[in-house]
């Protein structure tokens, strides 16, 4: 077993101070598989004093330079793919068959993304009479998930950096042994002493004390819609600049003449991979009433292809959720959907699952009041919704009736058509007819979903003040 009692500042590992100790649970086996000392509020003072000091260096380095170590730091990844897959298998329990891909070579696509739209911010602007300067917001603190936990710092860290500002980073007490082989990673491309910090606590603690504190000038956090509520109410205090990515309802919404099996081969894909623990996870399929039969057959056929297993499981596609609390809130889901009326589709035998660990069964549900529980709240499971409607309009009402608007998609006859629908849609990321996603554009949410965008230039500009620099009639450019 592993036991971390250090954690990285200004360029530098050094032993925490903390008391707690976080155990890290494998929720494949549910046995601890290391340990990580929780940063006292010395440490945290620490971490963002270095960054402060870091401000004026990565201030002064070209854009070109920032980009260029988000470059490196994307290679030093790299050179370690294989163990960090593992290492983060281990801690949220994708199985590993799939961790490569979805978790490590979309964070170093994320870094290599943000690299090169970098060239797209412009940090100066000659307009009227002003110059307008985009400059760097301060210190973030960047709090993390772990569901994606490389892939979510990535898109906070890197756009951070590109922005020229310092980080102090608190991964999720979950999910926080990636962060460490991170560290690691920025050292080795160079990156600037107090430009990337780490710290390691929970919200509770951790995250209050770094959104309260003075020394930082910006929280970003992904998290759930609790979590960003009481962020948000911290962070008001000292009137920091916040931008949060919270929960997400998404639908997949087939219309007439549209690919349902298109449809439903990416809505079940969404909720399976990862166990469902997807923000934007298709969770709810909206089908044309007189559909209703092919799709079940179809999304019956696709769930069954999945297999569940332990996370080391070769062939496993589906692994445990995260927490023994994440596998009570799944089963409490399903529980209730079926008293609100909800009707089996199909369902994962219990009895075929691991015996060990945090599983729960994936299943199909057909959901003919989109009131209920199920087609109102995320799950953040292996459970999906399918929902039919009766003409184009009532899935409007469907699609947009969640407090939620992080993302969804559209399958129509033609693209125009799904263009149509998609702009009737309150969402902050719609994908058309299986369009792939696109890493460059902006992400985020509606409504209780969060506000802020991340990726891409816009991503870049979230972290970054607008100064504009009013010039004396006459004087020129």
């Amino acid at each position: 077993m592993d036991h971390r009692a250090d954690t990285y500042i200004d360029g530098e590992w050094v032993e925490s101070n903390g008391e707690d100790v976080i155990a890290v649970i494998d929720p494949s086996t549910g046995q601890c598989v290391a340990t990580v000392r929780e940063s006292s509020t010395a440490d945290m003072d620490r971490a963002v004093a270095a960054a402060s000091r870091a401000r004026t260096v990565l201030r002064g380095m070209p854009p070109g330079e920032r980009a260029a170590l988000l470059d490196r730091v994307a290679d030093e990844i790299e050179a370690r793919l294989g163990g960090l897959a593992e290492l983060i298998s281990s801690e949220m329990g994708m199985p590993r068959k799939h961790a490569p891909d979805y978790q490590v070579r979309t964070a170093i696509g994320t870094f290599r993304n943000t690299a090169r739209a970098v060239a797209d911010v412009e940090f100066a602007v000659e307009t009227g009479g002003s110059t307008v300067l985009r400059e760097p917001v301060g210190v973030v603190a960047a709090m993390t998930p772990w569901n994606f936990p490389l892939l979510q710092t990535a898109a906070k860290i890197g756009p951070a950096l590109a922005a020229g500002c310092p980080v102090v980073l608190k991964p999720s007490e979950v999910a926080p042994l990636d962060a460490f082989v991170l560290a690691e990673a920025m050292a080795a491309a160079g990156a600037p002493p107090g430009a990337f910090n780490l710290v390691f606590g929970n919200g509770m603690h951790v995250g209050e004390y770094l959104a309260r504190h003075p020394g930082t000038s910006m929280v970003s956090l992904t998290g759930s819609t609790r979590a960003g509520r009481r962020v948000a109410e911290v962070a008001a205090e000292s009137v920091k600049r916040v931008t949060l990515e919270l929960g997400g309802k998404s639908a997949a919404v087939a219309l007439p003449g549209g690919d349902l099996a298109g449809a439903v081969e990416k809505s079940v894909r969404t909720v399976l991979i990862n166990s469902g623990q997807t923000c934007t996870a298709l969770s709810r399929l909206l089908v044309p009433f007189q559909s209703l039969p092919e799709a079940e057959e179809l999304v019956a056929a696709a769930m069954a292809k999945y297999r569940v297993g332990l996370s080391d499981d070769p062939d496993a596609d589906v692994g445990p959720l995260a927490s023994a609390n994440q596998r009570h809130r799944v089963t409490e889901h399903v529980e209730r959907a079926l008293v609100d009326g909800a009707r089996t589709i199909w369902s994962h035998p219990d009895s075929d699952l691991p015996q060990t660990g945090y599983f729960a069964s994936p299943a199909a549900f057909v959901v003919t009041d989109p009131r209920i529980a199920l087609a109102q709240q995320e799950v953040f499971g292996p459970i999906l919704a399918v929902i039919p409607y009766v003409d184009e309009d009532e899935a409007v009402a469907i699609a947009n009736g969640t407090q939620y608007g992080l993302a969804g998609a559209v399958w129509g006859a033609d693209d125009e058509h799904a263009l149509r629908f998609a702009a009737r849609m309150e969402a902050g990321s719609i994908q058309i007819n299986g369009a792939p996603f696109d890493g460059m554009a902006p992400f985020g949410g509606y409504k209780q979903s969060g506000y802020g965008r991340e990726l891409g230039a816009y991503g870049i500009a979230q972290f970054t003040e607008l100064k504009a620099i009013q010039r004396p009639a006459g004087s020129g450019k």
